[in-house]
């Protein structure tokens, strides 16, 4: 159950995710729309829209804000419709990376993708290139000093797949995506609240990149999450601070 530690990698992201909080809200409202529209407005009967909205609250987003796009979404009010698109690519020193968005306009969309992988060093590949190499999974991170023993026993019985204890103490525990909510209520309920809480796509494998590589993959990575269409980046590059 040892491996090796993604905490530095979390806390970084975490941290770059913060700076960009203006954009979080616009994320957020696509992510309910989009559940919204495939699974219905019912909470209850709808996990998907359920995390968005959990996403919602702890971006802070009004009550309100959130009924209204729900309403858009399954034609209580007129609203935009978006489409999920995920385009795959090679960053640098091949570093796989999948990059989903929600849009109204895929030309433009597809057109500003492929410009950001071309601009800082990247390139573009074809539907499945770089999919087999990750994982659609849920997965939380716990910081170092948490109970492990507790944890795992929690997280196992509650039904997770692995609980994976990083050279400095860090914890990793990956479940089924659809198994995800469930396992994090219960570690919530023994009283262990995940620092990092996600329905990911997790690289099989990692890329270290070091000193320049790091930087300029650093900036592809900014380049593609900067864009307004993008909602999540994924990739497989292990970055030095």
């Amino acid at each position: 159950m040892a491996g090796h530690s993604k905490w530095a990698n979390i806390q970084h992201r975490k941290g770059r995710q913060d700076e960009k909080r203006g954009k979080i809200w616009t994320r957020v409202i696509r992510e309910i729309m989009v559940a919204a529209r495939q699974g219905g407005g019912d909470l209850n009967a709808n996990p998907r829209l359920r995390l968005a909205v959990e996403k919602a609250k702890a971006a802070n987003m009004p009550a309100d804000t959130v009924k209204r796009n729900i309403d858009k979404a399954t034609g209580n009010l007129e609203g935009v419709t978006y489409e999920e698109i995920r385009y795959e690519g090679y960053g640098i020193g091949g570093a796989a990376i999948i990059v989903d968005t929600m849009t109204d306009n895929r030309v433009r969309t597809v057109a500003e993708v492929r410009h950001a992988f071309n601009k800082y060093g990247g390139n573009m590949g074809t539907e499945g290139s770089v999919a087999f190499q990750f994982k659609h999974c849920g997965q939380m991170f716990f910081a170092p000093g948490t109970d492990e023993d507790k944890l795992m026993e929690v997280a196992l019985e509650a039904g997770a797949e692995d609980v994976v204890t990083g050279d400095d103490g860090a914890i990793e525990v990956l479940t089924a995506a659809g198994d995800f909510e469930s396992v994090k209520n219960a570690l919530e309920a023994a009283g262990l609240k995940p620092e990092v809480a996600e329905v990911t796509m997790r690289a099989e494998n990692s890329i270290d990149l070091q000193g320049e590589d790091s930087q300029k993959m650093q900036k592809l990575l900014d380049a593609l999450e900067d864009l307004d269409d993008v909602q999540d980046v994924y990739h497989n590059a292990s970055l030095d601070e």
